[in-house]
């Protein structure tokens, strides 16, 4: 063989063992992929020295979660039936009551966890689909009324669906509610009201959203009155309503009435002006939707061992039949009543006191706060007395002013004095000398007393009294001067 044939053959055999070692390198590194593939699935090919659980330190990762335990055991009972299952859950069926320290829960239907500590409660629907057994959540002293509620024992947070909670003289509702640890409840899409039918109430405040501190406040956003479900152009950017017992001021609001002469409005709504520890003002006022309305003060007062009283104005506009009609009629009236009372031991030389109850003739049968108090509509007399009176007892002279006022209401007659003076001057010797010496003299036993009234009164109607000239009113002055000589008169018979 020719040197050529040997190298065409040396090379032909490289050639070819080259492309056998390229092709089984990629056949052994293909493999290598579908046994790495496997291992995934293949627990035969995983090397059981790096898995060995012997060699793991069994103390220093810790599988077990350990579970916070409740300040308080959670004592549970239903009427109907308990269940427990597998994962946790204890399901209470039939009056299913829930108590945790100062809290508890009553449902129809309660769900505990008694892994994580929360309930989930709600009520049952019967035969006519009313909804009964709803949840009811008190928290110390103060309850709250849901239809469904989640509630977490260790966190004491929880959420409320249509929530409703009195809160002072009034009704909160919401129809979402998240309850808070404090024990305070943040609302969205609530109503305030003071109407008995909390569910459907005939006025509101709309609030869009609210936070309710039990027996303390309501602090709330936008809201909006709201009466008969017609909302009215009557909207505050937000408000804030104080329940706590303490001295302090805060809206008054209102009750809804229905009048078939004046039509729907709203009564005694107002605001309360804590001014000081001696004094207060309650501003109130009433509005119909046919026009009428009314305004009324009340302030009460009282400075120990001094005085106390109240004092209340009321002035109203009553509006009857519609406007440009025949039975059209407007009436105007106003009330005063004032009781003022002085402590005996303020001032012993003087004394005054009030006793006032004074109104026009058609107040009484006007005012919507009446139309059920027969008492009132029937009263056919008023009286009104103030006085004043004071003594000097160094000179013995006693000076006393009364003024009386007597209505009545049958024929809107009245009668008033203003005023009634009477002046006393007791028994005085003017002869008499400071220091005696020797016998008395027949001159020093004179003495001298005297006593005057003055009275200005009249008598007309209601409707003329500050209408009335001079020569309307009577005046009558009498006075007295007594000059005792007793003593004279015995001298001479001697």
């Amino acid at each position: 063989m020719t040197s050529f044939r040997r190298t065409t053959y040396l090379l032909l055999s490289l050639f070819v063992f080259g492309f056998f070692c390229s092709f089984y390198a990629e056949a052994q590194r293909v493999r290598g992929k579908r046994m790495r593939g496997g291992e995934k699935t293949d627990s035969l090919h995983r090397d059981s020295v790096a898995l060995d659980s012997l060699g793991m330190d069994s103390l220093a990762v810790d599988t077990t979660k350990k579970k916070e335990p409740l300040d308080a055991p959670v004592i549970y009972e239903a009427s109907d039936s308990i269940v427990f299952t597998k994962d946790g859950y204890a399901h209470l069926y039939g009056e299913g009551k829930v108590n945790y320290q100062n809290i508890e829960l009553t449902s129809a239907v309660i769900t505990m966890n008694m892994d994580s500590s929360t309930v989930f409660a709600k009520g049952v629907a019967d035969t006519t689909g009313v909804e009964t057994g709803t949840p009811i959540f008190k928290d110390g002293e103060t309850p709250y009324e849901s239809k469904i509620m989640r509630y977490n024992f260790k966190t004491k947070k929880g959420f409320i669906n249509n929530i409703v909670t009195q809160q002072g003289e009034g009704y909160v509702t919401s129809e979402e509610g998240k309850k808070g640890a404090d024990d305070e409840i943040y609302m969205r899409h609530g109503k305030y009201t003071t109407c008995d039918n909390h569910e459907h109430p005939h006025f509101y405040l709309r609030l869009s959203m609210a936070k309710v501190r039990p027996k303390k406040n309501v602090v709330f956003g936008p809201a909006q009155l709201v009466v008969e479900d017609v909302p009215l152009p009557i909207a505050v950017p937000f408000g804030f309503f104080p329940f706590n017992s303490s001295y302090s001021s805060g809206f008054i609001m209102p009750t809804y009435m229905d009048d078939s002469s004046r039509g729907f409005g709203l009564a005694e709504g107002g605001y309360y002006f804590a001014i000081s520890d001696i004094m207060d003002l309650k501003m109130t006022g009433d509005i119909f939707t046919k026009g009428s309305w009314r305004l009324s003060g009340l302030t009460n007062y009282n400075k120990r061992y001094k005085y106390s009283g109240t004092l209340q104005a009321d002035y109203q506009v009553t509006k009857t039949g519609d406007k440009g009609m025949p039975d059209y009629a407007v009436a105007k009236d106003f009330k005063i009543v004032w009781n003022h009372r002085q402590d005996a031991k303020a001032s012993p030389n003087s004394t005054f006191s009030a006793s006032v109850n004074f109104s026009t003739s058609s107040y009484e049968r006007s005012n919507i706060n009446n139309l059920y108090n027969s008492q009132l509509l029937t009263q056919n007399t008023k009286t009104s007395s103030i006085s004043y009176s004071r003594s000097f007892p160094d000179i013995g002279l006693t000076l006393s002013g009364t003024t009386n006022i007597a209505q009545t209401m049958r024929d809107s007659s009245i009668a008033v004095t203003l005023p009634d003076l009477n002046i006393s001057l007791s028994r005085l010797f003017p002869f008499k000398r400071k220091k005696a010496a020797g016998e008395e003299r027949w001159y020093e036993k004179i003495s001298l007393s005297y006593t005057g009234r003055l009275t200005n009164s009249i008598r007309t109607k209601d409707d003329r009294l500050f209408k009335a000239g001079l020569s309307e009113w009577e005046i009558i002055s009498l006075s007295a001067l007594l000059l005792l000589c007793s003593n004279i008169c015995r001298l001479i018979l001697r």
